[in-house]
């Protein structure tokens, strides 16, 4: 169903204001995978205090614009899910790295840390990073 132009103001809204908190974001196309697995990535996202969001990529570009999330614009194309941290830049990458290893058909487009696009071949090496209560310990 179409949304009205009111809806798709409420949605551009709604993603800007995750987006201009978060501290990372990742881009994951999400073609292939089946009701029960797109639970199961949302169940693990909560866990992870992730928000998701699929959202058409024209109203995504609208809410990233001017956030630090803005570049990941350049690989927003296809069916994609975006993932926002508010606290652990490593948390999305974590999600999306253990959901893949059972679950292929999800591809990892990119991902944006602190305002930097990080490519897809680097997920392992952002998930790798401790999180905040591991970095205080570390400390």
């Amino acid at each position: 169903m179409a949304l009205n132009l009111e809806a798709k103001k409420a949605v551009v809204e709604q993603v800007n204001a995750v987006a201009s908190n978060a501290v990372s974001v990742g881009v994951a196309e999400y073609r292939g995978l089946n009701v029960e697995q797109m639970t199961n990535l949302r169940n693990s996202a909560i866990d992870a205090d992730i928000s998701l969001r699929v959202v058409k990529n024209t109203l995504a570009k609208r809410a990233l614009a001017e956030t630090k999330c803005e570049c990941i614009l350049p690989v927003l194309s296809g069916q994609v899910i975006l993932g926002f941290s508010q606290e652990d830049p490593g948390a999305v990458a974590r999600v999306f790295r253990d959901f893949i290893k059972e679950n292929e058909a999800l591809v990892v487009k990119g991902l944006g840390v602190s305002g930097e696009f990080v490519d897809a071949d680097q997920l392992k090496r952002i998930a790798d990073l401790p999180t905040k209560d591991q970095a205080i310990i570390i400390f």
